[in-house]
């Protein structure tokens, strides 16, 4: 069976927003068979989330009002990458902004691409152990609280629809996994 080429190529790119957290272009692509589409295009700098896991097996997460959704909304620690910022520096960044942890180790669970039909943007995620606490230096505009959580509560939260953030998902359900095989 002959493998078909699906890649699309941009013709035109048209940027009709510039923001300070994303930009939106709408394209012209040339479609495999010769067609023409317009994609709408979010571009993003993408960001990073770190799990901070201690010694008993315990999460902790951070509370946040979420404006887009009007609620307040229980997460693994995370940020928006700057523009060229290195994720894994980020990554010990956020850890200590919204929590206050500094991480003995921290290893790389992948990358997630959160919404790949329309958003460029891409998550890269972390689990830190080996946690020392010190002082939140959250944002200015950043009120959050910590909650701790043992992870198979986090994965029962995460099947009973209780954490809907996809890279909190992401990373409870890796973090068990790794656990039962004995890999952390």
């Amino acid at each position: 069976m002959n493998k078909m080429d699906l890649t699309e190529k941009q013709l035109k790119a048209e940027y009709v927003f510039r923001g300070r957290i994303f930009n939106i272009r709408v394209d012209k692509a040339l479609l495999p068979d010769g067609k023409t589409v317009e994609r709408e295009v979010l571009e993003h700098n993408g960001g990073v989330m770190v799990a901070p896991l201690d010694e008993d097996g315990n999460l902790y997460f951070v509370e946040q009002f979420r404006y887009p959704y009007s609620e307040i909304v229980t997460e693994l620690p995370a940020g928006k990458l700057e523009k060229g910022e290195d994720p894994y520096e980020a990554g010990i960044r956020e850890l200590r902004e919204e929590t206050g942890a500094s991480a003995e180790k921290i290893l790389s669970l992948g990358t997630l691409y959160p919404s790949p039909g329309y958003c460029g943007e891409i998550i890269h995620l972390y689990l830190a152990t080996g946690l020392s606490f010190g002082k939140q230096d959250p944002d200015d505009d950043e009120f959050l609280e910590i909650k701790k959580i043992h992870i198979s509560k986090a994965v029962e939260m995460v099947m009973n629809g209780e954490l809907p953030d996809s890279k909190t998902q992401v990373g409870v359900l890796k973090i068990a996994r790794l656990m039962d095989e004995g890999k952390i």
